[in-house]
């Protein structure tokens, strides 16, 4: 929570917080998409370093660091030059989530991924949520340097108890080889998956972590605490369908049914952004929006690791989350240009197409009950 918490805390405001430093919507878009970006390149590396040396506890401690890094430059920093290189470095520190939930999912029994990664996901959205709110406040009451403050603290908090985390570590495990590494990057369920969070991350991005909030502020005339409610309100139905999908959707209804459901709650109700005409009805039209993405992307994630073996467990989720970092990264840069160029309003309604497109692909490519490691039901 701590992890998350810090690296959100400004996340509400962040956008009309660098087009208020002189950016466009195109700049703001790259400097919001370069937090993906590094996501994408270090991922894999982080995970299979991680599977090779089976140290898990490292990467957190480095993790927690790298975010106390990052948020602190934001603070200090008003050049959009090291604001760029700051906020890429907040992906640098969010590569190691890899760490975190393969570190997490060892405390279970290995064919309880998906509540593993539920319970996890639920702690990682109630942190990012908590952070959303005391922050867009704090900025709101103590100008914008209040939300990076706090995130500073949360991380360097994080840090010393980071020191404390608990790591079993069996000499007898056998290490990931070249071999084992080109099985798991070639396995065709890690492969689905992979693409369908890329497309899930492009919406995720572009809108609630990107460009929602300055639509709310732009048109709507939202405060910097409305536009946190409106991340929170986004967050927490996200929160709690990650626990009820991973505990209890999947189970009673099959994976695919449960993916494909939250595509299309998440495509539907991105749509409706553009035909909002007050904060309220924009907020309520997230909460649905929120819980569709946690429905679909919870169980992308638990699929991506939930048949392999465990000393093969990091590089599969390094690969998974490297490979939606790609959404991460474009989903915001191609939302500011076509923000520049036709306004936020059609972008969102192509980016609800998107979703229930991705909800068609999901069906389709889903459709096979055993794939060659996970299955999908």
């Amino acid at each position: 929570m701590l992890f998350w918490f810090s690296l959100y805390t400004y996340v509400p405001i962040f956008t009309p917080y660098v087009e208020g430093l002189g950016a466009s919507h195109k700049m703001a878009g790259m400097i919001v998409g370069s937090y993906g970006f590094t996501q994408m390149v270090l991922r894999i590396p982080v995970g299979i370093i991680s599977d090779r040396i089976h140290k898990r506890k490292l990467f957190i401690v480095f993790g927690m660091f790298f975010s106390f890094f990052s948020v602190l430059g934001l603070l200090l920093s008003k050049n959009l030059g090291l604001v760029l290189f700051f906020r890429a470095f907040a992906g640098a520190a969010a590569a190691t989530w890899v760490d975190f939930t393969i570190l997490f999912s060892s405390y279970y029994k290995h064919n309880d991924a998906s509540k593993a990664i539920g319970t996890i996901s639920f702690f990682n959205t109630i942190g990012q949520m908590l952070a959303m709110y005391f922050g867009s406040l704090a900025a709101d009451k103590a100008g914008e340097t209040a939300a990076f403050a706090m995130g500073a603290l949360a991380a360097l908090a994080g840090v010393l108890l980071s020191m404390f985390i608990v790591e079993k570590y069996d000499e007898e495990r056998e290490r990931i080889t070249l071999k084992g590494v080109l099985d798991v990057v070639s396995d065709r369920t890690l492969l689905i998956v992979s693409f369908l969070a890329i497309l899930s991350q492009v919406i995720t991005f572009s809108t609630t972590m990107g460009f929602t909030p300055a639509f709310a502020e732009d048109v709507l005339g939202a405060t910097k605490y409305q536009m946190g409610l409106l991340t929170v309100f986004s967050s927490l139905p996200s929160a709690i369908a990650s626990i009820a999908a991973g505990r209890y959707l999947a189970e009673k209804f099959g994976e695919r049914a449960v993916i494909v459901s939250g595509f299309f709650i998440s495509g539907m109700f991105t749509i409706t952004i553009p035909f909002t005409n007050n904060i309220w009805l924009l907020i309520l039209t997230q909460v649905f929006s929120g819980f569709g993405k946690g429905l679909s992307f919870t169980l992308l994630m638990s699929l991506s690791i939930k048949g392999m073996p465990a000393e093969k467990r990091a590089t599969a989720m390094g690969f998974f989350q490297s490979i939606y970092g790609l959404g991460m990264f474009a989903g915001p840069v191609v939302m500011g240009i076509f923000g520049d160029w036709t306004g936020l309003e059609k972008g969102f309604i192509w980016l609800g197409i998107l979703g229930i497109a991705t909800a068609v692909l999901a069906f389709f490519m889903c459709s096979t009950r055993k794939m060659q490691h996970g299955e999908i039901s």
